[in-house]
């Protein structure tokens, strides 16, 4: 069997993505990242639903949450951005404490969004 490799999609045909840099206010430290991550998705389900969230291309960057600034990176499609944005609201709750979501910037580019707002560079 020959196996034939997939053409690149051409970049004019990709869809566009944008990332927000979100912060979590909250009485006491988050530390679990996929806490809060679980929580921006359980807040995009509830207001966008199945079909809006796929759609939106949701990606929460667990490797981009800061523990000590509550501060974190979401990459989204550039169409659904106002969308994702007002599902923020409905994450009232993150590990069974009062929390708020709140957007802090938008960007085309990860490494402008990170310089911008001094989110440190957690690669591993």
């Amino acid at each position: 069997m020959v196996k034939t490799k997939l053409k690149p999609i051409l970049p004019s045909l990709r869809e566009k993505k944008r990332y927000i840099a979100f912060e979590v206010i909250s009485k006491k430290r988050i530390q679990d990242a996929l806490a809060v991550s679980n929580a921006i998705w359980q807040a995009s389900l509830e207001f966008l639903g199945q079909v809006g969230t796929a759609k939106a291309g949701l990606m929460v960057l667990n490797n981009k949450w800061n523990p000590e600034t509550q501060r974190g990176i979401i990459k989204v499609s550039n169409k659904h951005l106002d969308a994702v944005k007002a599902s923020f609201i409905f994450a009232s709750r993150i590990q069974g404490q009062e929390a708020i979501i709140r957007s802090l910037g938008v960007s085309g580019m990860l490494n402008k969004l990170e310089s911008r707002l001094n989110i440190p560079n957690n690669e591993v």
